[in-house]
């Protein structure tokens, strides 16, 4: 294999790859990047057998076609570090791959194509298009709510639910729960429910840019699909059922209180720097027209703040994590947050004033 390619084309996409590759590998191979190089196209693909991304690069000088894998991050970490001035020649001779670029010189080691693993294909159930934007603000407002590692595996992940007319994307951690919702037109002939791992979600989420550019998901029945531009990434899918989020959705609750997004996440935070460091507990307090929000801590250290509230009504004294409440503050993009509320033992419904496109539910804490 040899072939010239510029700086600039070899890092970006090597650098999306090098991300979806683990750092600790049972197999070494799955520290490497596959490099196919034929008809002026060079294919880079990083695996660590839940995710795969494939990045194509054209046009490129293939002087001589091949495949070959190669350190991931080190190749990276080595484009990273050349200049922009002169192009890049890779070249494998023997077990040895050579980079030279200018006055530069590398060589790394390789291992056999033929050891790369390959992400089995699946016949497509279904295929749908949105677009990048609209899918990266549903992914955004929502992974966050995941869980990490729970021994409920399929909570670490993320719901993708497909319908004849709306897209839907759900998280969480049974602390919690984070959904956004698309009105869109799929074809879908029935209700579609997969769940997208957690790694699967980030890796899918840092592609997408804020374009109306339209994203290509093809879900089977063990894997989901994306192509965005020039990749194509692909994700194992969770087995499982996913809990019905319906039921954890709070209705009816009849204390609605509006408040300035900013100035609340500001106030949750200045008061949380005083609670307790492992159940980060704080207290709020409504009353008309106003929220005070207490904390405290093991070394009688104590927080009390109050911001002024759109709310008439009955006073309430319930308890919430602090660090989840500024989560929501942080995903929700209004200026105006609502809030609702029914009794101290009972969760929050916590939304956007004029947007209904994303919901919040949090559970309640005894403080």
């Amino acid at each position: 294999m040899k072939l010239t390619i510029s700086r600039e084309s070899l890092l970006t996409p090597l650098q999306s790859i090098a991300g979806v590759v683990e750092k600790k590998q049972t197999m070494p191979v799955l520290s490497n990047v596959l490099l196919v190089a034929e008809d002026n196209t060079l294919t880079m693909t990083g695996t660590n057998m839940e995710v795969e991304l494939v990045g194509r690069v054209t046009p490129v000088h293939v002087d001589q076609p091949g495949r070959i894998t190669v350190p991931a991050r080190k190749l990276a970490d080595i484009c990273r570090a050349l200049g922009d001035e002169a192009p890049i020649e890779l070249s494998v001779e023997g077990d040895r791959m050579h980079l030279r670029s200018g006055n530069s010189h590398f060589t790394l080691s390789t291992l056999p194509a033929e050891h790369f693993p390959n992400v089995e294909d699946e016949d497509e159930s279904f295929r749908l298009e949105l677009p990048q934007k609209e899918l990266g603000r549903m992914l955004d407002a929502t992974a966050f709510a995941m869980a990490q590692q729970d021994v409920r595996y399929y909570l670490n992940g993320l719901l993708l639910e497909v319908s004849s007319d709306h897209v839907r994307t759900v998280a969480t951690d049974g602390h919690r729960l984070a959904m956004a919702h698309l009105e869109l037109a799929t074809n879908c002939p029935e209700l579609r429910q997969v769940i997208v791992p957690r790694k699967g979600v980030l890796e899918l989420a840092r592609l997408l840019d804020d374009v109306e550019t339209p994203v290509t998901l093809v879900i089977g029945d063990n894997h989901l699909r994306a192509t965005v531009g020039a990749y194509t990434f692909t994700s194992k899918l969770i087995e499982g059922k996913f809990p019905d989020y319906n039921r954890v959705i709070p209705r009816g609750g009849d204390k609605v209180v509006l408040a300035d997004r900013a100035t609340l996440k500001n106030t949750l935070q200045r008061a949380g720097i005083l609670s307790h460091e492992n159940i980060r507990g704080v207290r709020l307090n409504l009353s008309p027209n106003q929220l005070e929000v207490f904390a405290n801590n093991p070394d009688q250290e104590q927080a009390e703040d109050a911001l002024p509230v759109e709310y008439q009504g009955e006073s309430l004294q319930i308890g919430f994590n602090v660090g989840y409440l500024v989560d929501v503050m942080n995903a929700l993009d209004d200026d105006q947050v609502k809030l609702t509320l029914s009794n101290p033992n009972s969760s929050a419904l916590i939304e956007s004033e004029n947007d209904n496109r994303c919901l919040y539910v949090v559970m309640p804490m005894r403080l």
